[in-house]
């Protein structure tokens, strides 16, 4: 199947360099087969007879007493290398292969969490499978636990540590056993009988071994080729030598040893050959999503790795096909597997069939339900791009452009890069002469094709999205401030096509976006989680940032204002700038004369205007600029106190001609009094116009209107908007100075009105309650930075808070229960959302939180503060449970107040880790009759109670507060992916979908009683762990998608035919029957897509 051909010389992996010609001496004869010969295949138990199980009691473990433990166990530990442990077990095989051979199967055995042992006995009378049947029946089917399976750092470990196991055990044995036809026909032949087991767990580790295994025997045939190449190199040099010169004894021996190597990769192809048809394609289409990621994700492997054997259609279109899979991350893995195929630009050119089949595909993904998968299609369509700009067609890239508006900032950013990639990257001939700086350099030309591609995507309103889809890959190019000033203000050169207005605009808004982004260093609101605390780098490059924007424009913003002072549009935009500007630099740099030309455009805009828009800016511009903490305050408040002068006194004066006529003021009046009266509501909104005494002004105005009844309906709407203002700088000032008379007041308010709240609704009330406590933590760490000092009065005052409120849930913790365990839910979510500004291993930034959140544990029933532990245990890891240091005691004493007064069996972090492996129960047994009960006080809530809030919770309106922000500009309509039992939490916590920490430990609730898990080891917790390998029938589709909303492209194939009736694969390598013919059944039945 595998062709062995000349490899060129770039394809050596990294770890395997090419060998010199004195490499290939082969002195010591390593590449020679050790009894090697003619011999019929024997089963197991016929190459076993005779072998017994033993103890590993050489080299290293026996000088660590490690000689009684068994090979899962040392590596399951790890505590001695991988490498001096594969070599103890050569020299045990050397010595006696049977029992080696013996302890190795009952690795593998014991690795897929199998109590059982094979003993010598059972190979001499047993064939293959019954030894396999022989293990189902001794397996734990009370528990779906094993190890591939199990969460937690020490399981985790040991996936990777049998993945090296494995590697090593090939590459140690590379040079003589692997050639013996008893090791690895031995293994190979268990592995795949395995496999094609009913028990998952059997399954699953089998084939996750027997790809590792395929994998390392491609390392294997890869250096096989290189020797063989470097072979028949050498031996056609010397046969070219004259007659004289040249060596037959050389030439007899590299001919013999192109012979070994041939040989010896013919074996390894064999051995290949039976784990590809006997696994690979039969567990590429598994049942289990994990089972089919395994073999994705090693196919991609060996591509890359040997692209001269696999990198052609006959593999490729394995990954083609599984890219129609229901599960994301199966598609996930498929994209990912393929990025690392169309990185290599020697090998796109093998990719141009693939790409043109499966390129549709593709783009559709870009629209994947899974923002995780979209991305990573995104960022592969860019990988295609950058081979070829003629493989994707324009429609193809308009269906990726969009994308840049989404409101899921990783999908966006992906796509600013494509957008980057295809639009910026290309630079011409004409390119080379063009200056550095104005209006006719590089920057200024990219800067236009910005602005158009704004224009022509009709989306206006969000140029700020646009700005944060292409800051990653195009941040230099939106901070050339220079050049967009020179667009706006220089003439363009002959022959130069000037901006149009819509086009001047437009720049004008992307500018002031990225002059937003580049201050507030956050993306806009709707995307992502908002402010972050920045690095000391960080901090530094947003000083330097603001300081050369501000040197920038504080010249060029009168000129712009100037300039464009009739356009509403464009001059609202501008008078945004002077809030991010670093007022200092006025006076260090000596640039009050352009603070001066600043104000004079600022008046001369506030005179010709009466948009409420405009007013409004140049309002906040006086306020931005009139801050007491630098020495321009006082230049600026004199132009704003003038201004406001001129303005009510023209309003004066014209308000007392239209009283004195005591008739209906004619069309010129009204609109002078109404343009006045905008202008000076506009202002009194950020301003403290009190002195002015506006009020007396307004209710004149007001008290005409009422009795003669002829006042114009604006005029009336914006007197009453300024008398507001006026009322409610009075009142601040009021409440500044005697807040303490009205407190008993506004407390007796507050309590009334939280009490109706949670009359209304007990659970939306709590969560008001917690996100008003995460409000002001938010505030604080703000202020104080994420290193503040516990003991602050802030921190006290909101833990305070927080103890006030929860004294207003009262005595009767029955009818509080549901409220009480969303909030600590919200809570412990809000405590572990951001991570550690320190990095890996500090503490989550919000953990401090949980301080607060102890408040309300004595609220909680005992049996639900178990339940929340339980829950906290999910966003810990297990080194957070060890961790003692001062920053890790807020964690330390919220665990400890929903341990105190609970039930005496409350898990421990500890504890809950390793209790896991007998924690699930089976459908068809009766509950244990050692299971506790809850006390009859604590039952009055009953579980019908818990169900329906249950319903509610998933079902019901989203509380306002809770809801995520919404989708602005939306590239597809993504419907609430509904959970399934291994998906989601069923229980009264309604879990998220992100984790932000390897979990501890995982339950499934079940009337308030959490003893079951819910991690997804099997398609149905109800079903036993013995179950259909295949996905071979419409109803067994129907029951793994149920619930799912998939919104992919359908791909038609044909019914398969039985396993066993397996044929060669055909040479039409994209007719989908040419593999659906080698299983009992298809993960795509053909009634399941659209014809």
């Amino acid at each position: 199947m595998i062709a062995a051909q000349n490899l060129q010389t770039d394809f050596h992996q990294e770890g395997y360099s090419r060998l010199s010609d004195t490499d290939l001496e082969d002195l010591e004869g390593r590449n020679g087969k050790s009894g090697k010969g003619k011999k019929g295949k024997k089963t197991l138990g016929e190459k076993l007879k005779g072998s017994e199980v033993r103890g590993r009691v050489n080299g290293h473990h026996q000088e660590n007493d490690m000689e009684n433990l068994s090979l899962f166990e040392i590596v399951k530990l790890g505590k001695s290398a991988t490498q001096s442990v594969v070599d103890d077990w050569i020299e045990s095989y050397k010595t006696d292969r049977d029992s080696a051979l013996l302890e190795l199967i009952n690795f593998f055995i014991h690795c897929s969490g199998c109590k059982g042992a094979v003993s010598s006995e059972m190979f001499r009378h047993m064939q293959n499978s019954e030894i396999i049947r022989k293990m189902t029946e001794e397996f734990d089917e009370d528990s779906g636990d094993y190890p591939l399976a199990m969460a937690g750092p020490v399981w985790k470990k040991f996936k990777l540590s049998l993945c090296e196991f494995i590697a090593v055990l090939v590459r140690q044995c590379q040079y003589s056993i692997i050639y013996d036809e008893y090791m690895m026909d031995t293994v190979i032949s268990l592995l795949t009988g395995l496999s094609d087991s009913q028990v998952r767990a059997f399954r699953h580790t089998s084939t996750l071994a027997a790809m590792k295994l395929m994998t390392a025997l491609v390392n294997v045939a890869l250096n096989l080729s290189i020797n063989l190449d470097n072979t028949q190199r050498q031996y056609e040099t010397e046969r070219n030598k004259s007659i004289g010169k040249r060596a037959n004894e050389r030439l007899e021996l590299l001919l013999q040893k192109r012979k070994e190597l041939q040989e010896n990769q013919d074996e390894i192809e064999n051995m290949m050959n039976a784990i590809f048809k006997g696994v690979f394609i039969h567990r590429y289409r598994d049942v289990i999503a994990e089972i089919r990621v395994v073999c994705i994700e090693e196919i991609g492997m060996w591509m890359k790795m040997y692209s001269e054997a696999f990198l052609n259609d006959s593999y490729l279109k394995y990954v083609g096909w599984t890219m129609y899979d229901k599960q994301g991350e199966v598609r996930l893995k498929c994209l990912t597997a393929l990025q690392g195929l169309y990185y290599s630009r020697e090998l796109n050119a093998r990719l141009e069939l693939f790409t043109s089949r499966f390129k549709d595909r593709i783009v559709v993904m870009t629209l994947d339900k899974e923002y995780d998968v979209a991305v990573q299609a995104i960022k592969l369509l860019t990988l295609v791009l950058q081979s070829s700009d003629e493989i994707l067609t324009a429609e193809d890239c308009e269906s990726v452009y969009h994308l840049v508006y989404s409101a899921h900032r990783p999908v966006a950013v992906a796509a600013g890069e494509f957008l980057y990639k295809k639009l910026f990257t290309h630079h011409g001939p004409e390119d080379e002469g063009r200056p550095r700086r104005g209006r006719q350099c590089l920057n200024a030309n990219l800067i236009r094709t910005t602005v158009l591609f704004f224009l022509e995507s009709e989306l206006h309103e969000h140029g700020a999205y646009l700005v944060d889809s292409l800051w990653d890959c195009a941040s230099e190019l939106l901070k050339d401030w220079e050049s967009m000033i020179s667009l706006l203000l220089d003439e363009p050169y002959p022959g130069e096509e000037a901006l149009t207005d819509a086009q001047e605009a437009a720049l004008i808004e992307i500018m002031l976006c990225a002059v937003r982004q580049t201050c507030e260093c956050h993306p806009p609101t709707g995307r992502g989680p908002g402010k972050r605390v920045l690095t000391a780098k960080e901090k530094k490059t947003q000083l330097d940032d603001r300081t050369k924007i501000t040197e920038t424009f504080t010249v060029a913003l009168p000129l712009l204002l100037a300039k464009y002072s009739v356009d509403p549009e464009k001059v609202t935009n501008l008078l945004r700038f002077p809030q991010y500007f670093d007022l200092e630099i006025y006076t260090t740099g000596r640039l009050e004369k352009h603070l001066d030309a600043l104000l004079r455009q600022v008046r001369d805009v506030v005179e010709k205007h009466t948009d409420t828009d405009v007013l409004e800016a140049c309002s906040m511009t006086f306020h931005a600029l009139c801050n007491e903490e630098f020495t321009i305050y006082n230049r600026v408040d004199i132009v704003r106190s003038q201004m406001i002068d001129e303005q009510i006194d023209k309003f004066h004066r014209l308000l007392e001609d239209v009283l004195q006529e005591g008739e209906e003021p004619d069309e010129d009046d009204a609109y002078q009094v109404l343009s006045t009266l905008k202008r000076i509501t506009a202002f009194h909104n950020a301003h403290d116009l009190t002195k002015w005494d506006l009020f007396t002004s307004n209710y004149k105005l007001l008290n005409s209107g009422l009795q003669n009844g002829d006042m114009p309906e604006q005029i009336v709407a914006h007197a009453l908007q300024c008398t507001h203002y006026v009322i409610l700088w009075h009142l601040a000032k009021v409440s500044e100075g005697s807040a303490s008379k009205y407190y008993n007041d506004y407390g007796d308010i507050i309590k009334e009105t939280m009490s109706k709240a949670r009359q209304i609704d007990k659970i939306q009330c709590a969560k008001t309650l917690i996100l008003s406590l995460q409000q002001l933590f938010n505030e604080m760490l703000n202020d104080l930075g994420c290193n503040f000092d516990r003991s602050a009065s802030a921190f006290c005052g909101i833990k305070e808070l927080a103890r006030r409120f929860s004294l207003t849930f009262g005595l009767d913790q029955i009818k509080t229960r549901e409220a009480i365990a969303m909030l600590h839910k919200d809570g412990i979510e809000f405590a572990f959302k951001e991570p550690s500004p320190q990095g890996e291993g500090g503490p989550p930034l919000n953990l401090a939180f949980l301080d607060i959140l102890s408040e309300f544990s004595s609220k909680l029933l005992r049996q639900d503060k178990k339940t929340v532990h339980l829950y906290l245990e999910r966003f810990m890891t297990f080194q957070m449970a060890l961790q003692r240091d001062d920053c890790w005691l807020p964690l330390i004493s919220y665990r400890n107040s929903l341990q105190t007064g609970a039930d005496d069996d409350t898990l421990s972090v500890i504890s809950g880790m390793s209790s896991r492996s007998s924690t699930r129960s089976r459908k068809s047994k009766p509950p244990a009759a050692s299971k506790r009960k809850l006390p009859e006080e604590e039952s009055s809530c009953s579980s019908s109670d818990v169900s329906m809030w249950v319903n509610r919770e998933h079902s019901g309106p989203h509380t306002p507060v809770m809801m995520s922000s919404p989708h602005i500009v939306s590239t597809v309509l993504r419907d609430a992916k509904k959970l399934r039992p291994e998906q989601g939490y069923m229980g009264v916590y309604s879990m998220s979908n992100e984790t932000p920490h390897t979990p501890l430990q995982q339950q499934q609730h079940q009337h308030m009683d959490y003893n079951r898990r819910g991690s997804g080891l099997m398609e149905d917790d109800e079903e036993p762990i013995v179950e259909d390998v295949m996905m071979s029938s419409e109803e067994r589709l129907d029951d793994l998608n149920e619930g799912m909303d998939f919104d992919t492209m359908d791909i038609d194939l044909p019914p398969s035919k039985n396993r066993r009736e397996r044929s060669e694969l055909k040479p039409d390598y994209f007719d989908p029957a040419s593999i659906m013919d080698d299983s009992s059944g298809d993960m795509f039945s053909s009634s399941d897509f659209t014809p």
